[in-house]
């Protein structure tokens, strides 16, 4: 990425492990050293410490997200891209809500800079990849839908049996839905279909 004037920039790391040793230490030291050489300014380090690559939530990837909404620097250097994304799905999400904002997206030993052509070629090839694995997975959901149904498994949620004869009697007896709910151990909504679909029948 090259600039007539220092591009502020964002450096995220994680480790997963803090207590057995792990350090980003590492993994800053190196993005330091590549925002020295390219005169980069940086504008935060992000690190997320004993946190695995596959929770859902992450303190400092959180932050620089809000960060990168409201402007505060103009791209994101990373280690490697396992260090940023969740999955496959999560990272092609990120990059591409990074690229709407203007931001690049520099990983340094995956030779990655989406501000290149080079870079926005491969971005396109990840998220081929990741559509690509969405289809794999749904395909393999309905390939076991279709052999438990033929198995004869019983798929959805499971047929919920309710006394319509106690239901009238306790509504007759001014009985509440919610009270009438607990007494048949269903929903509210459950016992109102129910009703509902009796006063059709009639």
């Amino acid at each position: 990425m090259n600039a007539e004037k220092p591009v502020k920039v964002a450096l995220y790391a994680r480790v997963s492990t803090a207590d057995k040793g792990q350090n980003p230490e590492l993994q800053l030291r190196e993005l330091r050293a590549r925002a020295a050489t390219s005169g980069w300014e940086i504008a935060g380090e992000y690190v997320d410490r004993g946190i695995s690559g596959a929770r859902e939530r992450r303190p400092e990837l959180d932050r620089l997200m809000k960060d990168a909404n409201r402007g505060a620097f103009q791209a994101v250097a990373v280690w490697k891209l396992d260090r940023f994304g969740r999955s496959l799905r999560h990272l092609v999400n990120v990059l591409a809500e990074l690229e709407g904002r203007g931001i690049a997206f520099i990983s340094l030993h995956d030779n990655l800079d989406l501000s290149t052509p080079a870079g926005r070629l491969m971005f396109q090839i990840i998220g081929a990849m990741a559509e690509f694995e969405r289809t794999l997975i749904a395909e393999r959901v309905r390939a076991g839908l279709t052999i438990a149904r033929a198995k004869g498994a019983r798929l959805g949620r499971p047929r919920v049996d309710v006394d319509s004869a106690r239901i009238s009697a306790l509504r007759e007896r001014g009985w509440s839905w919610r009270r009438i709910a607990a007494d048949q151990k269903v929903g509210v909504g459950t016992v109102y279909r129910l009703v509902e679909a009796q006063k059709s029948q009639a």
